[in-house]
């Protein structure tokens, strides 16, 4: 990644990058919510799915191929502004710790810019991921068979029951409890990758910001899946469960399912991960260098 870079510029580019990862990693995103939520089964009962391949089957054959891209409008909507605003908080972050004279930054400041710029995009992916989540794990097709309609009807419909804080903002803490760590791995493996790499300067061969990118968004959701788990059940489950939120929901899930269910969803989740942030990075470094070519 470039070291100067204006702030409209990081925000435009992380626009650009944003749009890409959405279309690229969404089908998986569906897979990974739906593993993560689905009932615990009873004693000589069978899960409902089986698996990351088990659930894209049951899901394209009772929902069509369109099934695994519910709820995408959300992300897609918001993915501009949120990407857009997580890297401009990076440059931000990368700003504030050094000076003209000295833009060289050691892992660790790159790793508090990341969760600046983790902190940041939580107070947009909260709700986007609340709407995201609930439709992801609805059930049927057709605006007769199922309770929210689209992302727009979903949004309303959730603050006309409980509001702002308690509706479209419900799991806020669980989701700066992914991002903000998630976020600094993220830049960090990234610019470590990029050294590493031989990337900088006028080195851009798609194929190493591939794997820089990929390695990052791996990296990342490792960091962040635990409060995944927990933040996308949290999300979806009634209003009167986990009233404890945290600990509740944390010790409920180890006592009843083990420490094994922090990580359910984790293979569609890094199966998502390398495509979706390696499409996300080439989206920001192809919109960076046709901002430097043209402006």
């Amino acid at each position: 990644m470039k070291k100067k870079h204006s702030n409209l510029k990081n925000f435009i580019s992380g626009g650009a990058g944003g749009i890409s990862l959405v279309f690229a990693g969404h089908p998986l995103d569906t897979i990974k919510v739906r593993l993560q939520t689905q009932p615990h089964p009873k004693f000589g009962e069978l899960p409902q799915f089986n698996g990351l391949l088990d659930c894209a089957y049951k899901t394209i054959k009772n929902e069509g191929f369109r099934g695994l891209y519910k709820g995408m409008g959300t992300p897609l909507l918001i993915a501009t502004p949120m990407c857009a605003v997580g890297f401009w908080g990076y440059g931000v972050g990368r700003a504030l710790q050094t000076s003209r004279d000295s833009l060289a930054l050691s892992n660790f400041q790159i790793l508090k810019a990341g969760m600046l710029s983790g902190f940041l995009i939580s107070f947009m992916n909260a709700p986007g991921e609340r709407i995201k989540c609930l439709l992801q794990v609805q059930k049927g097709s057709g605006s007769s068979k199922v309770k929210f309609k689209g992302p727009v009807h979903c949004a309303v419909q959730i603050y006309k029951e409980s509001g702002l804080r308690k509706g479209l903002y419900k799991g806020l803490g669980f989701t700066l409890l992914r991002d903000i760590p998630a976020s600094g791995a993220y830049f960090v493996t990234y610019e470590y990758a990029i050294r590493n790499l031989g990337i900088e300067g006028k080195s851009k061969s798609p194929w190493k910001i591939i794997l820089a990118g990929g390695s990052a968004g791996i990296l990342a959701n490792i960091v962040g899946l635990p409060a995944d788990v927990m933040k996308s059940r949290y999300q979806t489950a009634p209003a009167d469960k986990y009233r404890r939120g945290l600990m509740n929901i944390a010790m409920q899930t180890l006592r009843e399912e083990g420490l094994q269910a922090f990580f359910r969803g984790a293979t569609p989740m890094l199966a998502r991960a390398f495509p979706a942030n390696a499409a996300c990075f080439l989206g920001y470094e192809a919109a960076t260098m046709l901002q430097d070519k043209f402006f």
